[in-house]
């Protein structure tokens, strides 16, 4: 599994600047510039390290993706890039083999599955949306 300490390593390899920054009640913000990135963190608004994780993941998202847009561009754009950025976080801090592998050892509720990868409950339901219907805006209650 993949936890911070791995992402804030990958940031740092790629040359990514990293700051700590007040967001107001945001939690976390990457910024493109001439095909260099940096990422902007507000520690207040984490609430735990599975916050924390989701948070910064979500973040390399948009870095790997490419998933980057100006603050003026359409709604449509920017859901499109949001979209892009949790497909990434997903993929990257629950491979699909290890969602499946936990449901086959009895972690079938959304919260012991959270608890098990250290996430969120809300992260958790992408990615059992993202690998039990083949998409992130499905709903699904478990």
């Amino acid at each position: 599994m993949v936890d911070a300490a791995a992402l804030y390593s990958d940031l740092h390899h790629a040359g990514v600047k990293f700051y700590s920054w007040d967001l107001g009640s945001g939690k976390a913000a990457t910024i493109e510039m001439g095909n260099r990135y940096a990422v902007f963190i507000d520690f207040r608004n984490i609430e735990s390290s599975a916050d924390e994780l989701v948070t910064v993941a979500h973040e390399v998202g948009h870095i790997e993706t490419g998933a980057t847009h100006t603050v003026s561009s359409p709604y449509d754009l920017i859901e499109k890039h949001e979209y892009k950025a949790n497909k990434y976080a997903v993929q990257r801090v629950i491979p699909r083999e290890d969602f499946l592998a936990a449901l086959s050892s009895g972690y079938t509720e959304i919260w012991s599955l959270a608890e098990y990868f250290n996430v969120t409950e809300e992260f958790m339901r992408k990615a059992a949306c993202l690998y039990l219907n083949g998409n992130l805006a499905s709903e699904l209650y478990m």
